[in-house]
């Protein structure tokens, strides 16, 4: 909103990818009308984390790579395992084993696959059509205005 930082520092937790803080004035933040639209703080003022100049590039280029057709046509065969492997965790409980032992959880592994084909045959010869990519109750009433 027009405001310059009161500061700029080293990060104190790199681990996140940022390397540089940008501070601004208590002052400033507190009576902001937009401050909603800056910071989730109840009363702290904004801190932008500021990545250095190569890792936003190569973040950047990588996101506007993932918006082409081959990138999406290249990703599709993984999003049909992941939807796979998704249904396992959700129908059968695939994250946690049920045995101890590294036989007893193959069987179990090829029993919860058995069990998804079987499954997902039932829906076949009843008709039931596969289900679309869920998306998020924001991206539904942005495609509804639109």
């Amino acid at each position: 909103m027009g405001k310059q930082s009161i500061s700029w520092l080293p990060n104190t937790y790199p681990q996140n990818g940022m390397t540089w803080e940008a501070r601004f004035a208590r002052k400033d933040c507190t009576p902001c009308l937009h401050r909603a639209q800056c910071t989730r703080s109840k009363r702290e003022p904004r801190i932008v984390g500021l990545q250095a100049r190569e890792q936003y590039e190569a973040l950047h280029a990588a996101r506007q790579h993932q918006t082409t057709a081959a990138f999406a046509q290249q990703y599709a065969p993984r999003a049909g395992i992941e939807g796979t492997h998704e249904q396992g965790i959700r129908r059968c409980g695939l994250r946690q084993s049920r045995y101890i032992g590294l036989a007893k959880t193959h069987l179990q592994h090829i029993a919860t696959a058995a069990a998804l084909n079987l499954v997902r045959i039932g829906e076949w010869l009843v008709g039931t059509p596969q289900a679309k990519t869920r998306h998020s109750p924001f991206a539904r009433l942005k495609e509804a205005l639109t």
